[in-house]
């Protein structure tokens, strides 16, 4: 005999037990099993930086789905977790942590503030996994990566080598983004794009050798015309033919600048003259190129002014260099005009701050050749996006895909594997370093962090060594991840899957939506609209966080998130618990029935059809995450469970237990528990952690916990459309006469007297359950006959062809309703006309807020919907 539930479920009590019983079982542990087919799944590995978020949660909740469904279907499924070393936000973290100490990085050597690094890693990196484990993720933790690791740095090491030898990655001096803040280069994709409403200034440039003659230039950037070396003029406008072979003066540095003409340059804006400056903007850079011009840069990496500007400007800051240029150009008398502009101006992504054009020495990797593949991977539908129209978006970035910058000047991270030696100048490029490695010097930077992530699909396992484990895992099958790094993360992989392995790295990817707050803004630090996952876990519990957050989830749209959904997710969680509790409670001294094919046999029309429903649900569920659709397979699971389970069969499983047939009762039994093994292990992949917790009081003997118990099985033969068209006539009798008893407000203790007029075939559909009608619909009897007359006073329903009656007098006094109902129709009349005349005032709707509004504008409705009623009541009482 099982030990009885407790009367209320405490998540608290609940889910620490169970997420040591199955780690101590080691059921999230995978070993290759040729018996069994691979399920795969790679977490996108999270910052170690990181803190779990709500947009942790709905991602790692789908991919809990996913493969706590495939190990309970018999998969050998694998969820491969792991961190990401994250090279600038964490090197920002550490710089943060020895400023705070009084430690500036730059007087350390790298190995020295590598090791602060390290110690930083060690104490903070790993609190988001054991976050995700709070969250209840199945992932198999003994293989958790870092991508530091040193298994995993040799797979880096070794794919940059590959691809040197291959003659895909080069150094060259190229304009770069370039982020002031981390003072290292970044990708285009980490540079985000903002409105800014600034200047555009006008600046006079001196004609050479000409008096009172002048060039008029436009800028938003005043100090970048201290490293200008030409103006530019298109070679079709007329108005400035007379400039073309002229030098003009460059006020503030005396450089003589040539005038030039080039087709790049828009006669419409500005003047239509442009100043030029090579080295500080990706245009001009072109130019540069194109007519030979000098190439200056006056930037340090900080973005203050170098060398190569006057002594005036240098080691000023760009925005203190740019209010002093103005004012140097305006006392000279060299401003033409000054106008608001507003444009879009790039700012990193990790520093916040405004980047530059910035020429250095970076190392590249040609990616034309390494796209050709991944581009018709996708087209050939050998990898599906979900939804599809991101195919789109992939598809237009590929086939515009420029060169990857990958080095950035940074300490932490994987170095790049370069020496050159310090007499000949000649290169080693290998995973170790040269034998005499005293006459070598590496090259400073490190990858691009996500020249490391783009290998995780196999550098998880074994690469560049072959294994039994890289062979039976790879490639994965689903990946889960947002839309935001479809091109940084997405695409590289499938690049990296198909240069180094010959293969796809996952056959389906499903792209999560953006999470909004009930006013449609996405959820922020800044704004402070993103609530704390541990808060609700400990509001709500796991189970409803998880499975609330899927019902607010559909595929391919925002996520308006809602804690009213997570209060639907507690009150589901709550209504199985009680509606577990009741079974346990009329099993026959505690014995768990099994229901085995001959009582299916006998079985009468309420048992058959919540079989025949289960069954449905079982191929309407499967239907769903087959393709992806959280939400709707979570809607499905809550309608069966809520409706079909608890409000109609519990209460027809009770006229059941209460009858004088111990048969009917045992069968109730049996169909009971059998339904309720089948409700958790559906909702298992959704709420684990109630459902071991009520599977261990339902389980067969022979089974173990429900984590690896068998995913319920879809038998076709039960599903009885018959059966479920005659049970649907049968709910929609007794909702009639619930609706009746509601309206005409019948206490709930006064049973009624039911009249069905109809052919003796149709009332024949419903006789044998008259029983359960009489106790569902509280009845005293049920009369029935073709041509009954109706009753007096009587309140009326039609169902089909059965015309239902429910006698009204004696239930309540018919004159103190007729007069209750009479003086509500008079107050309800009264507000609606004070509501309708101050709807007609426009002052009122024009100056009051539109929520007010709309609220007075809800009162008519509703009012007008409860005079309706209460006329049809009147009618009844006449």
């Amino acid at each position: 005999m099982t030990k009885p539930l407790e009367k209320v479920y405490d998540p608290r009590q609940v889910e620490d037990r169970w997420y040591r019983h199955w780690l101590d079982k080691q059921y999230f542990h995978s070993t290759p099993d040729p018996e069994k087919k691979p399920y795969t799944i790679l977490i996108p590995p999270p910052n170690v930086t990181g803190m779990l978020t709500m947009g942790h949660v709905l991602n790692n909740t789908m991919q809990d789905i996913l493969i706590r469904k495939a190990r309970m279907e018999g998969r050998e499924a694998c969820w491969i977790p792991g961190t990401d070393h994250a090279s600038i936000a964490t090197e920002a973290k550490v710089v943060k942590m020895l400023q705070d100490k009084g430690i500036d990085k730059h007087r350390l050597s790298r190995d020295e503030f590598l090791k602060h690094a390290w110690e930083w890693k060690t104490k903070f990196g790993g609190i988001i996994i054991q976050q995700l484990k709070k969250l209840g993720c199945s992932c198999d933790w003994e293989r958790e990566r870092f991508t530091m690791d040193e298994g995993y740095s040799r797979a880096v090491l070794a794919a940059f080598v590959h691809l040197y030898e291959k003659g895909l990655i080069y150094r060259g001096h190229r304009m770069v983004n370039w982020c002031p803040v981390s003072k290292s280069a970044i990708s285009d994709e980490e540079v985000l794009y903002r409105q800014v409403s600034g200047k555009l200034w006008y600046f006079k440039y001196p004609v050479t050798g000409a008096d009172n003659e002048y060039v008029t230039v436009a800028t938003t950037r005043p100090e970048t015309m201290l490293g200008d070396t030409a103006v530019a003029i298109n070679p079709g406008d007329e108005r400035f033919r007379p400039l073309i072979g002229k030098t003009l003066t460059l006020p503030l540095v005396g450089r003589e600048i040539p005038v030039i003409t080039d087709e790049f340059v828009d006669p419409e804006f500005g003047t239509g003259c442009v100043k030029v400056t090579p080295a500080h903007d990706p245009n001009d850079f072109a130019m540069g190129e194109t007519h030979n011009l000098e190439f200056i840069n006056i930037m340090n990496d900080d973005a203050s002014l170098n060398e190569n500007v006057p002594e005036k400007y240098r080691g000023l800051d760009r925005e203190v260099a740019r209010r002093q240029v103005v004012t140097d150009l305006e006392e000279l008398g060299l401003i033409a005009k000054i106008e608001d502009y507003t444009h879009k101006v790039g700012y990193s992504e990790r520093g916040n701050a405004p980047i530059e054009n910035y020429i250095s020495e970076q190392w590249f990797l040609k990616m034309t050749e390494l796209a050709k593949p991944a581009i018709e991977a996708v087209e050939s539908g050998k990898i599906k996006f979900h939804p599809a129209h991101w195919t789109k978006t992939y598809d237009h970035w590929m086939s515009n895909i420029k060169d990857w910058c990958i080095s950035r000047q940074l300490w932490w991270g994987h170095r790049i594997p370069v020496w050159t030696h310090n007499n000949t100048g000649e290169l080693h490029v290998a995973v170790e370093p040269p034998a005499d490695p005293e006459n070598w010097t590496q090259d400073p930077d490190v990858l691009d962090t996500w020249a490391s992530s783009w290998l995780w699909p196999f550098a998880t396992h074994s690469w560049p060594d072959d294994s039994e484990g890289l062979r039976y895992y790879y490639p994965t099958q689903t990946l889960i991840t947002g839309p935001d790094i479809i091109f940084f993360w997405v695409a590289r992989m499938i690049m990296a899957g198909q240069e180094f392995l010959g293969d796809i790295p996952f056959s389906d990817v499903y792209f999560t939506s953006i999470l909004r707050d009930e006013q449609g803004r996405k959820f922020s630090k800044s704004l402070g609209n993103s609530p704390d996952p541990f808060d609700l876990f400990e509001e709500f519990g796991t189970d409803a966080v998880r499975f609330g957050i899927m019902l607010m989830a559909p595929q391919g749209l925002d996520v308006l998130f809602s804690n009213s959904r997570l209060e639907v997710g507690r009150n589901f969680m709550n209504k199985l618990w009680n509606a577990a509790r009741f079974v346990q409670m009329n099993l026959d001294g505690g014995e768990i029935p099994e229901l085995d094919e001959a009582m299916i046999s006998s079985l009468e029309l309420p048992e058959r059809w919540i079989v025949s429903r289960m069954h449905h649900t079982i191929e309407r569920i499967n239907r769903r995450l087959d393709g992806f659709n959280f939400n709707e397979g979570a809607k499905i699971i809550y309608d069966f469970t809520w409706s079909d389970f608890c409000d109609w069969y519990i209460e027809i499983a009770k006229t059941r237990f209460n009858s004088d047939d111990p048969q009917l009762a045992r069968q109730a039994a049996a169909v009971a528990v059998y339904v309720l093994r089948g409700i958790l292990r559906l909702l298992h992949p959704y709420a684990p952690f109630i459902t071991e917790e009520l599977w261990q009081s339902f389980k067969p003997a022979s089974a173990g916990d429900i984590i690896v118990s068998d995913w319920p099985q879809l038998n076709t033969g039960l599903i009885a459309e018959e059966i479920e068209q005659s049970m649907a006539l049968l709910q929609e009798v007794i909702t009639a006469i619930r609706t009746i008893r509601s309206r005409m407000n019948l206490p709930p203790g006064k049973k009624a007297q039911l009249v069905v007029r109809a052919p003796q075939p149709e009332f024949a559909k419903i006789a044998p359950h008259v029983p359960i009608i009489k106790t569902l619909a509280r009845l005293t009897d049920v009369n029935s006959g073709e041509d009954l007359p109706k009753p007096p006073h009587s309140a009326t329903a039609v169902v089909g062809k059965l015309e239902l009656f429910i006698p009204l007098a004696g239930l309540i006094d018919l004159a103190v309703e007729r007069e209750r109902l009479q003086k509500r129709y008079q107050e309800l009349e009264k507000h609606l006309g004070g509501i309708r005349k101050k709807l007609e005032n426009e002052n009122f709707v024009n100056r009051a807020p539109a929520a007010v509004v709309d609220k007075e504008r809800q009162k008519v409705q509703d009012f007008t919907h409860e005079l309706d009623k209460i006329h049809r009541n009147l009618e009844l009482l006449a």
